[in-house]
């Protein structure tokens, strides 16, 4: 489903946008993920709007394909790309999950502050972006993923997800459909 409408007070997740994730081979190219990303940054920052910055900084413990015990990256690996570096009153998310909401106390915080809808961005889109969007929705926000603001190291992985999961857990928009309602108001 298209966006709609945006929230008066809608809340930017910016997921993984860090020199581990940022190197990978992706179907979209980096470079416009996070120029978009950026882009919606400071729309939001512009209008004083709730903004998360999560980073992730190891696995969760499991067996899987990837391997079967938690891991810790290097701290070069989580650091945040120059783009995308918080600001002092925004709220930073580090974690060793897919969801930005897993293990973290953001829904809390994000309910407090008043956030009923979120907009999503970053990579990878069918790893911590779906996720984050899942939990989102479970938690009762209005869920809008900016589609060019996203992108995946799979092209099936990524396409399932913009085509199948996501209109399903709330709206889709490209970063220009969202500014455009934030100028709106």
């Amino acid at each position: 489903m298209t966006i709609s409408t945006l929230d008066p007070n809608t809340a930017l997740i910016v997921v993984d946008l860090q020199a581990g994730t940022v190197r990978n081979p992706t179907v979209h190219p980096v470079a416009d993920v996070v120029a978009n990303a950026s882009t919606l940054l400071a729309a939001f920052r512009a209008r004083g709007l709730p903004v998360v910055i999560a980073n992730v900084d190891g696995t969760a413990a499991g067996r899987s394909e990837y391997g079967g015990k938690a891991s810790v990256w290097p701290a070069e690996m989580s650091a945040l790309i120059p783009e995308i570096v918080a600001a002092a009153d925004e709220i930073v998310v580090t974690r060793r999950a897919w969801s930005v909401f897993a293990s973290t106390d953001l829904g809390a915080r994000l309910s407090d502050a008043g956030v009923t809808q979120v907009v999503i961005v970053g990579l990878a889109t069918s790893f911590g972006v779906e996720s984050t969007a899942r939990d989102a929705y479970d938690a009762g926000f209005n869920v809008v993923v900016a589609v060019d603001a996203i992108t995946d190291m799979r092209a099936e992985a990524h396409d399932n997800s913009v085509l199948r999961i996501f209109p399903i857990l709330g709206e889709t928009a490209t970063t220009a459909e969202v500014v455009g309602l934030l100028d709106a108001r």
